[in-house]
């Protein structure tokens, strides 16, 4: 570890483990009961002693129809295309098992868990691409989490996480788990915390771990991830008070790795030495009666450069590194009718994400979100990141009964600026800049400053019913209506509409 290193993990400290759901996204009904999975109900009803252990297994199945654009053949840049040669429909299914097993003692505990995760029907696939085609398939098994963990923070305010583990800040608007994904993400890290009535704070440094497809799995230190979440428990009795600073460094070496065996987007880093600062505010639930507000502010700074998965190594080395700066902000508030049997709640949020100002110029103004769950966010069909975007949401939400919850969903999308492009759920740019297809004639993506900014309008339905204390199932349905940017940048080509469903079985035994 260099010293940029060593002060990148050591300084850029600011960060807590925070409420990981944010109160306006969908959360799906918990079970009648909790239940800690078969074995380990058997187990601690014979032996009590056997509470300490943790030994499952997660299972879940997910069936996906996309119809004109996401993840499809035709890939994002083709997204809503008319072409005749552009497939964009896709129907597969996914399939993924992890098992677990996990011991907590007074000072101490581990964790190993597995993971195998398929997928089936993806017409994505393709034997000569990276990773196969696949990024929701790694194989047969593979280790997600092995970490040690030492510390008891009712005798001693300082705790140790060492290993292979989840990174879960805030919302998870820039650090998540990512589960939604079928191979999920995780980092070989260490994380030391110090948390005592007054303050805490989770300081960590690691690497991201790459899935590489029917290869065991590392993190790619050339690829340093480093921070600190800070939380403020006597700053406000009626809120969640944090603030955070985040380092990514990823060395210029980086482009000449072997990143045949991971699937793009999830390959491939762009060299930077990107900082982010943060403060997150969000109202306890039921500090203010049936109101709820919350707001986050993030400003980056550092350089980095204008490399994505497909840029030929030769090129990355010599990538110019650009000065950047940028900035996100998020506002959240609702209600909830809490004298309702249902629940209802109604809630409006606002996310924006800066854009860049000039494609030509030495500087970068687009926000970078690092490792997000965005899923949880910017629309189910996953078209958007929190990059050159501005993202209106409305989201009503009611449990007809407890076991069983619905949420009705509207977004308004356009770009922060039409001097950037619009970036995909994986944060890459949608681009197809050819001699054949110049700035401006209609035949794809690409920054095209003289069109309208707006993207348009996704919909969403989403219910779920935990239907045993095992097991839950999901749905959603989602409709896209393209806005004029989307018109006019296949207007040669032709657009329509997109639209997707999901159906999710989830289970722990």
């Amino acid at each position: 570890m260099n010293a940029r290193h060593l002060v990148s993990a050591l300084a850029f400290g600011l960060s807590i483990a925070g409420v990981t759901s944010a109160l306006a996204q969908y959360t799906p009904p918990p079970p009648p009961r909790p239940f800690p999975g078969f074995a380990n109900e058997k187990l601690r009803a014979d032996n009590p002693y056997m509470s300490a252990w943790d030994i499952a297994v997660g299972g879940r199945f997910r069936i996906e129809s996309k119809h004109n654009a996401g993840f499809t053949d035709a890939g994002s840049n083709w997204d809503f295309s008319d072409r005749p040669q552009d497939d964009n429909d896709n129907t597969y299914s996914l399939l993924r098992l992890m098992p677990r097993v996990g011991y907590t003692d007074k000072r101490w505990a581990f964790l190993v868990e597995a993971r195998t995760s398929y997928s089936y029907g993806d017409e994505r696939y393709n034997a000569a691409a990276p990773g196969e085609g696949l990024a929701e398939r790694d194989g047969p098994i593979d280790l997600h989490q092995a970490y040690l963990y030492l510390g008891n923070h009712k005798e001693f305010p300082v705790s140790l996480k060492l290993g292979r583990q989840e990174l879960v800040y805030g919302d998870q608007r820039l650090v998540g788990h990512f589960r939604w994904n079928n191979n999920a993400r995780t980092f070989d890290a260490a994380k030391l915390r110090w948390q005592n009535p007054i303050f805490g704070v989770d300081v960590f440094t690691g690497g991201v771990v790459y899935n590489a497809h029917d290869e065991f799995n590392t993190a790619n230190f050339d690829d340093l991830f480093s921070g600190a979440y800070f939380n403020f428990p006597r700053v406000s009795t009626n809120n969640t008070v944090e603030a955070y600073a985040f380092a990514r460094n990823v060395d210029r070496a980086i482009v000449w790795d072997d990143w045949s065996d991971v699937a793009a987007p999830f390959r491939f880093p762009a060299p930077q030495d990107l900082y982010t600062l943060g403060l997150r505010w969000k109202s306890k639930p039921g500090a203010y009666g049936p109101w709820d507000y919350g707001f986050e502010l993030m400003y980056q700074f550092g350089e980095r450069t204008a490399v994505f998965p497909a840029t030929p190594p030769a090129v990355a080395a010599v990538a110019p590194m650009l000065d950047h700066m940028a900035y996100a902000v998020v506002v959240q508030g609702g209600y909830t009718w809490t004298e309702h049997a249902w629940q209802p709640r109604l809630s409006l949020l606002y996310s924006h994400g800066s854009g860049d100002k000039s494609a030509t110029d030495d500087e970068s103004g687009t926000f970078q979100n690092l490792f997000p769950t965005n899923h949880l966010f910017y629309g189910y069909m996953d078209l958007s990141s929190l990059q050159n975007m501005h993202d209106l949401r409305l989201v009503y939400s009611f449990k007809p009964k407890p076991v069983v919850s619905v949420a009705l969903e509207a977004h308004v999308q356009q770009l922060a600026r039409t001097t950037d492009f619009w970036y995909n759920v994986a944060g890459v740019p949608r681009n197809v800049a050819t001699a054949a297809n110049p700035v401006g004639s209609g035949n794809g993506y690409r920054i095209n400053p003289g069109y309208e900014s707006q993207l348009g309008y996704e919909f969403d339905l989403v219910t779920g019913w935990a239907f045993a204390t095992h097991s839950q199932v999901e749905l959603g349905l989602s409709y896209f209506v393209r806005g004029e940017y989307i018109k006019q940048s296949l207007r040669s080509v032709g657009s329509s509409d997109a639209s997707y469903m999901y159906l999710q079985l989830t289970t722990n035994f």
